[in-house]
């Protein structure tokens, strides 16, 4: 199996917690697993991008080429389709909805729901929202894992669910359980979105 996954948002989002939660069950799946530098963690609010991938093999690069990426996970809509380059004619977008308008010339979310609606595959929701009616906003980021585990191959919810309770077991049992339920939430989600598509 193989997944290259490309984590895009805006610093402050989460982002680099999916990465260490799918790092931690990719590894305890027996997988390889390689990621590239993040860059822009560091600025709250500027755009955080990185490559992850995962491989029952070895895997030579952290950098995934063009046309090559199986999936794309941001929080933020433009963010999603600043990266478009990367990814498969057949891979998906899974995306918040929600803009964080960081630039002046932030493009009309008519252009940017237009973009993600023509290129098919896409899961595109709030996630806050979607978060906050299970548990808490604050858990957005494992709703938006949630919808994209549906699109990684080798490595089941359940395992994912398994290193979210070790990610955050220092946090306490209320802090794991609300952010399973964000997981699960956002996991339905994608299944539902994944099945009209496919039906289509």
């Amino acid at each position: 199996m193989k997944a290259d996954i490309v984590l895009a948002g805006v610093g402050g989002q989460g982002i680099l917690s999916i990465a260490t939660v799918l790092g931690k069950a990719a590894l305890e799946a027996g997988l390889y697993i390689k990621q590239a530098e993040v860059h822009g963690m560091s600025q709250r609010g500027g755009d955080v991008q990185s490559c992850l991938r995962i491989s029952s093999e070895p895997i030579a690069s952290d950098l995934i080429r063009n046309g090559c990426a199986d999936l794309i996970v941001s929080l933020e809509p433009m963010e999603a389709l600043r990266y478009l380059p990367l990814l498969r004619r057949d891979g998906w977008i899974v995306t918040g909805t929600t803009p964080v308008v960081n630039i002046d010339n932030y493009p009309e979310m008519e252009e940017v729901t237009a973009s993600l609606t023509a290129f098919g595959n896409t899961v595109a929701a709030d996630f806050d929202t979607v978060a906050k009616e299970v548990a808490s906003p604050r858990s957005a980021n494992m709703a938006l894992l949630g919808a994209a585990s549906r699109f990684i191959d080798g490595i089941t919810p359940e395992e994912i669910e398994h290193a979210i309770a070790g990610i955050f077991a220092s946090k306490g049992e209320a802090i794991i359980e609300s952010n399973i339920k964000a997981f699960r939430a956002g996991l339905a989600l994608a299944t539902e979105t994944a099945n009209r598509v496919s039906a289509n």
